[in-house]
């Protein structure tokens, strides 16, 4: 579309075009009339969003494979399923940099959350048939953190948030001051009200939040918002490249996602986050077999979230027994291969979890395959914007536009 990152960017691309529908036992996969036959119709500024920048840097490249550093058997890990191995696990998280540490064949029992608050490591194990992670204890007994839904019924807040491995940065890059005047969506030039302090090829995020008479909202939902009495405030995120600086002109390396307005208090940092090229793969994650409750009973047996990162992954998982799957929210984050199972029985409604996945900003979840159902299978809520879902199935998935604005999200090619 317009990407230099011709083949994985071309096939996120063309998925945005296609129509995938299920009939029966048959399928067919047509392509929207806005796209065309290889997006030919397309263009920044039709109903159609640009997809291609979800994932992983963006797809630009494939998700390395970095070599072993570390084995968690040196810093101490047993992985006899009797042992408590969370102190080797976290010696070596603290230990090792710049590459991979090793968890063997076994079955590592941890009993703490595991956070992961640098970049450049990765957790990797040698299949999720052979290296077993064994959490007994959920995160609301670890790390009370007792909230409330919104209709004042008590929870944790872990029921919607939060893994017991936890990867966590905070955004370090610059403010470059605010943005001076309307750009309107599928465009790719910002004008700042001074000269911007940034170079070509850096990665700058425009912020917005909304005005006192929710004109943003209006605009994010095309003036049919309904009801808003209840909605916070809201606010967007947009991460681009920097193709050229003209003084204080900016131009993109792709189109605006939505219009840009100084009274929306637009503002452009550079985007920076602390942490970034963190993996976890090869594993499976395994939670006790107890009967599922029901909705906002759950007491956090969450496996992963990424928090504030970016350029990160999640790949070849098996997660039992969970109360929710991995929660993104993060950046340019892909998370593929994953399979879903329970043991536990199901509440009245047949469910056996609550949020089976919640996508970020520009992330993209692929190759998955839902064994069980959730109360929502696949969430987005918070404002996230261009994920993709995609080349997944589920035996009956909730595609679930949660809480709180999301927008221009994809789902194609699911079963």
């Amino acid at each position: 579309m317009i990407s230099s990152a011709v083949s994985r960017r071309a096939a996120v691309s063309m998925a945005a075009g296609l129509l995938f529908c299920a009939f029966g036992n048959t399928s067919r996969a047509d392509t929207s009339a806005l796209w065309g036959e290889r997006g030919e119709k397309w263009s920044p500024t039709s109903r159609l969003p640009d997809f291609s920048f979800a994932g992983y840097r963006s797809g630009e490249v494939p998700i390395p494979s970095p070599p072993v550093k570390g084995n968690v058997r040196d810093f101490g890990a047993k992985g006899d399923g009797v042992a408590d191995d969370t102190a080797a696990f976290v010696r070596a998280l603290e230990t090792v940099s710049g590459g991979a540490i090793l968890v063997p064949a076994g079955r590592y029992k941890i009993t703490e959350i595991l956070y992961i608050r640098k970049g450049n490591v990765v957790l990797r194990g040698e299949g999720p048939d052979k290296t077993t992670l064994l959490f007994p204890r959920g995160m609301e007994e670890i790390k009370p953190n007792s909230g409330a839904t919104t209709g004042g019924r008590p929870t944790s807040n872990y029921s919607w948030s939060g893994g017991l491995i936890w990867v966590a940065g905070t955004h370090t890059g610059a403010n470059l001051g605010n943005v001076k005047s309307r750009a309107t969506r599928g465009t790719y030039v910002v004008e700042m009200e001074t000269s911007a302090a940034v170079k070509t090829g850096q990665r700058v995020e425009i912020l917005q939040e909304d005005a006192a008479d929710k004109s943003l909202l209006d605009h994010l939902y095309a003036g049919q918002t309904g009801d808003t009495s209840k909605i916070s405030v809201a606010k967007t995120s947009f991460v681009s490249r920097v193709l050229g600086v003209d003084g204080p002109r900016l131009r993109l390396e792709r189109p605006l996602r939505t219009d840009i307005d100084p009274r929306w208090k637009a503002r452009v940092r550079v985007f920076q986050p602390s942490v970034t090229e963190v993996g976890i793969e090869n594993l499976t994650f395994e939670f006790p077999n107890t009967p599922y409750e029901g909705h906002f009973t759950e007491v956090g047996f969450n496996p992963l979230t990424f928090l504030n990162a970016a350029d990160c992954w999640a790949r070849n998982l098996r997660i039992l027994n969970a109360d929710s799957g991995p929660f993104l929210k993060g950046n340019f984050i892909t998370v593929e291969k994953i399979v879903y199972e329970s043991d536990r029985s199901p509440d009245k409604s047949g469910n056996q979890g609550h949020h089976g996945f919640t996508l970020g900003d520009d992330t993209l979840f692929q190759d998955f395959d839902f064994r069980f159902r959730f109360v929502h299978d696949i969430s987005v809520e918070n404002g996230s914007s261009g994920s993709v879902a995609a080349r997944g199935k589920g035996v009956d998935l909730c595609f679930d536009n949660h809480k709180r604005f999301p927008y221009s999200n994809l789902y194609t090619d699911i079963d």
